[in-house]
């Protein structure tokens, strides 16, 4: 299973999100927008505005979502 998580610096909800992943052993790679503009491109085309933004399984939702996560696991 393949999650990315879309992330700038200093972003609170993006630290919850890494914990709550790495709580339930949830391998994912880590997209810094503030880097990659061809990502930030791709994440503003699926409608965000706010991250972070988690793909995983075919789905992508924005925000802390314990819930999501949850379903990963």
């Amino acid at each position: 299973m393949t999650v990315i998580v879309y992330s700038k610096p200093s972003c609170v909800q993006c630290n919850a999100t890494y914990r709550a992943l790495d709580q339930r052993g949830v391998d994912y790679t880590v997209i810094d927008l503030s880097e990659d503009t061809v990502a930030f491109e791709h994440v503003q085309s699926l409608g965000y505005r706010q991250v972070p933004v988690v793909e995983a399984l075919g789905e992508h939702w924005a925000g802390f979502r314990p819930d999501k996560i949850a379903a990963l696991s």
